[in-house]
């Protein structure tokens, strides 16, 4: 099979190699699935970069954990009507060498779930990290029901799926966007205030948009930068699920007045996620794919001979949305 991987750590242009590898064969209660699609992800190339030292120490790593496609083949216990199911796959380069930049991929059959037929393998490509981390930090701590949920960085790959999510959960959302064309995609996608982070005080803006209940939920994507700002705006009893802290890598809390917030801290990560969290998110997502309530921005599709520049471009950053490959 055709396939892209790394022996070495570095820049994506000097690491990644396309060439020939094995086609891998599905073992017991797996499914061997044909790559129609693979998502590119922040973890993706980081790990690429050297974020695991001892990630090669065993071979080669065909990168990516993000997919869809077509199951091809199944191993010893997983029932063969799983043979030309649409699938997207997650999970797929975890605790494991073999990801999606590839023509075939053999995994665990509960990481490969049915993708609606309505639903392109690009979309498919964009469910594992992006919307199952935002249903996570929506959803981890009960039903947001009547609740006011901040959603900061409305318009990057998760925030953007974040306020979908809480909307559909029943939720006032406040987002916090960067310019006039990013809060007009949080309120497109139902935002119901946004306020702009590159203002000083901007916990104060959310503070006007919702009066003196204050947020109960936070959905946050740089949680050192923004924790200050956070802490003018949520209420007593507040949850901050936050999915990366970029900028300020290792944030100094202020213990005592968190304290006696009572307020939760919560650190999403797809792959730590409960198998009960990721069966939830997994029917719901296609519960409203199949239902067309779910919208999608693919910010970068590119062929296959693109695989450096899709690294490259998540490095870069500066756009929302997700970056696909597409195999053939």
């Amino acid at each position: 099979m055709k396939a892209v991987w790394f022996e070495s750590f570095g820049p994506a242009a000097q690491t990644l190699v396309s060439g020939e590898q094995p086609t891998p064969q599905p073992g017991p209660g797996e499914v061997l699935v044909k790559i129609a699609t693979t998502g590119i992800n922040p973890s993706d190339v980081k790990k690429r970069a050297g974020a695991f030292p001892n990630l090669l120490d065993t071979g080669l790593v065909i990168p990516h954990s993000d997919g869809a496609g077509v199951v091809e083949a199944v191993g010893e216990g997983v029932d063969i009507s799983r043979i030309g199911q649409r699938v997207f796959v997650y999970q797929a380069q975890y605790a494991r060498r073999f990801g999606t930049a590839a023509q075939y991929v053999a995994l665990d059959s509960l990481r490969a779930p049915c993708l609606p037929d309505s639903t392109s393998f690009e979309v498919g490509a964009c469910i594992g990290i992006p919307i199952m981390t935002a249903h996570r930090c929506v959803f981890a701590d009960g039903p947001v029901t009547g609740q006011t949920v901040l959603v900061t960085g409305g318009a990057g790959r998760v925030g953007y799926y974040a306020i979908q999510w809480a909307k559909w959960g029943g939720a006032t959302v406040v987002a916090t966007a960067s310019n006039p064309e990013d809060e007009a995609t949080c309120r497109a996608m139902g935002a119901d205030y946004v306020v702009n982070h590159r203002e000083d005080n901007w916990g104060e803006g959310v503070l006007a948009c919702v009066g003196d209940d204050k947020v109960q939920r936070v959905v946050e994507v740089e949680f050192g930068v923004n924790l200050p700002e956070v802490m003018q705006c949520a209420a007593i009893g507040a949850t901050i699920a936050t999915y990366s802290s970029t900028v300020v890598k290792e944030p100094q809390l202020p213990f005592l007045q968190m304290m006696f917030m009572d307020l939760t801290i919560r650190m999403v990560l797809v792959y730590a996620m409960p198998e009960a969290a990721k069966s939830q998110a997994v029917a719901d997502t296609c519960e409203l794919l199949a239902q067309g309530k779910l919208q999608h921005r693919i910010a970068h599709s590119l062929p296959f001979e693109q695989m450096a520049r899709s690294h490259e471009l998540i490095e870069q950053g500066g756009f929302g949305g997700c970056v696909v490959v597409n195999i053939d």
